[in-house]
């Protein structure tokens, strides 16, 4: 089970967070972050609050209705100040415990006030910058509350008011920044990594006494929240069957048949960030012939785009990699026909292939950042954590020998770049044929 870290760890890296971002702003900014709002689900209820993932980033603040501002002056010298709600007994003994502001300031290590001095506050603190950074567009509410803040020192110069001149997206600065990981993060997710690679244990484990794929997700959900993660970092995927060839499958509804194979794709939030496996397996724990083929096939193509993630390298040169093994293995196989050389120029692997080899993770399990830098691919550096998920997806009706029809495999794990190559975070999932046979049969 996973330790929550106390609140001068989290805070210390967060104020560490707030001054970076600082050091890359011009003099004379304003930066104005919001927390999400509550969304309902339905009529009087909501849907569980999750903090917006810059929010959090810079504060670790969980509480909606909350705003951070974040200032540089003409001369370079900075300020920060949180607005959160008050306490209030009423709403608390309804809706649960508040921070307050006094609280708040004790606790998350920056100065909070009132909400109720947002409206002056922010207009002293707009007032004159000659930048001002936000989320356009993210947040109706906020969009509204600045652009009439800005119409108004337009609009009143004698007063001495006078607006930023320069507005500009905050969401690619603090991208750049939660791209590389720092020690905090690096060690949360980890953690994460470490309780979703146990949940797929319990899966392999548990599949052969269950009926259908909604009891494989209660399993894996059940192993998160037993681990200190209550939450999963998107709707988990379980397709049996063919519902394997379903990319974004998530009706999890359908019986666990024995000679299919069943991919579960899943994990779970910790502290805000997520984890992402997918493994594949046989429901009656033994792969069939063909089945173990194509595994095999798409295991050793995603060994070969691991091998490539290290400092330097870029997305192309894992997706290179992955591309040369799947091609020359569905050559052998007979599945494709033709030139080696032909197939791989007309990527004619992507037939069976048919999304991208990963992505950046994070706070968001598809994280921020650029994958490009002025159009070229990006290196990575030590400090990234991204996916590597190659997947071969044969539905029935495809334009090859009827055997491998039905036959859905992906892999995927979550890699972290360091100076001499990467750490794989989820290597505890067993993906080797022979260790998830091992597995299963033990149950």
């Amino acid at each position: 089970m996973f330790s929550q870290l106390d609140m001068t760890t989290n805070h210390a890296y967060c104020a560490s967070r707030r001054a970076a971002l600082l050091t890359v702003i011009p003099n004379n900014s304003l930066v104005v972050v919001s927390a999400a709002p509550e969304i309902i689900r339905s009529r009087d209820t909501d849907f569980p609050f999750r903090q917006d993932s810059d929010f959090y980033y810079l504060t670790h603040f969980p509480e909606p209705e909350a705003l951070l501002l974040l200032q540089k002056n003409a001369e370079g010298e900075c300020s920060e100040q949180l607005f959160c709600r008050d306490k209030d007994e009423l709403a608390e003994v309804w809706h649960g415990r508040r921070y307050g502001f006094t609280q708040a300031t004790a606790l998350f290590g920056i100065e909070a006030k009132s909400l109720s001095m947002l409206d002056d506050a922010l207009l002293q603190a707009c007032n004159q910058k000659t930048h001002l950074y936000f989320a356009q567009g993210l947040y109706p509410a906020l969009d509204e509350k600045l652009f009439a803040l800005l119409a108004t020192l337009r609009a009143q110069p004698k007063k001495g008011y006078s607006a930023p001149t320069h507005l500009i997206d905050l969401r690619p600065v603090i991208a750049e920044q939660r791209l590389i990981k720092d020690e905090l993060e690096i060690q949360i997710m980890q953690a994460a990594g470490k309780i979703s690679a146990k949940a797929h244990q319990r899966a392999m484990q548990r599949c052969a006494s269950l009926q259908f794929e909604y009891q494989l997700e209660a399993e894996i959900r059940h192993e998160f929240a037993m681990q200190g993660a209550r939450h999963c970092a998107y709707n988990t995927i379980v397709g049996a069957g063919e519902n394997g060839c379903i990319l974004h499958y998530t009706d999890n509804d359908a019986p666990l048949k024995a000679g299919d194979l069943v991919l579960i794709d899943a994990g779970c939030e910790l502290q805000g960030y997520a984890a992402d496996i997918t493994r594949t397996f046989p429901i009656n724990g033994k792969f069939s012939q063909e089945q173990a083929s194509i595994y095999q096939l798409v295991l050793d193509a995603q060994l070969a785009a691991c091998a490539a993630v290290k400092p330097g390298n870029t997305s192309k040169d894992t997706l290179d990699a992955a591309i040369a093994v799947l091609t020359l293995g569905l050559l052998d196989l007979g599945i494709l026909q033709g030139d080696f050389e032909t197939l791989i120029a007309e990527l004619a692997c992507k037939k069976y292939f048919i999304h991208g080899l990963g992505h950046w993770l994070g706070l968001d399990v598809h994280d921020v950042g650029a994958y490009k830098i002025a159009g070229q691919e990006r290196a990575f550096v030590p400090g990234m954590v991204l996916t590597i998920e190659p997947g071969l997806y044969i539905p029935k009706g495809s334009a090859c020998a009827e055997k491998w029809w039905g036959i859905a495999v992906r892999i995927e794990d979550d890699l972290l770049v360091i100076k001499d190559g990467h750490l794989n975070l989820t290597d505890t999932a067993p993906k080797t044929i022979s260790a998830i046979e091992a597995l299963m049969a033990r149950g």
